[in-house]
């Protein structure tokens, strides 16, 4: 039985909650598994398979979710099951994900204002320029394996 529901996983993750908690408050696995129509089994999954998913784990185990944990789920959820990634695909995407916005960080910090920026850093920056390639790069995937 499929718990999936289309018009929620589309929505972000903090309209989800209707649970009278606040935006910020920590959410259970169950509370998590409700508002995304994802299995509690699942979400425990994910989180072998993603090391960036790490949920504060209390006492006897329980899981509390944070928000930026929740919309990684989410994201997680949009790549794999909207878009076609495969687990492992979807763990690279969010890993260079992750390694762009450490170095967009690290750029901004030592870079001068955005308006003196060479232009080369700033397409080097483009989200559009990452998906375009791995785009480009799932179609190669999919040429070589049909033949």
């Amino acid at each position: 039985m499929d718990m999936r529901q289309d018009s929620a996983a589309e929505l972000p993750a903090a309209d989800l909650h209707d649970d009278q908690k606040a935006p910020g408050a920590f959410r259970t696995i169950g509370e998590v598994s409700k508002a995304l129509s994802i299995r509690p089994h699942v979400l425990r999954y994910w989180e072998e398979q993603f090391p960036m998913l790490s949920p504060v784990k209390r006492a006897g185990g329980r899981r509390y979710y944070r928000p930026e944990d929740v919309e990684l789920v989410a994201t997680i959820d949009r790549l794999v099951h909207r878009e076609g990634y495969t687990l492992r695909g979807a763990r690279l995407f969010l890993q260079a994900s992750t390694k762009k916005a450490r170095k967009a960080t690290v750029v901004e910090a030592t870079s001068p204002a955005p308006a003196e920026r060479p232009a080369i850093v700033a397409a080097a920056l483009s989200d559009s320029d990452i998906l375009h390639d791995l785009q480009r790069l799932r179609g190669q995937l999919v040429a070589a394996l049909a033949i």
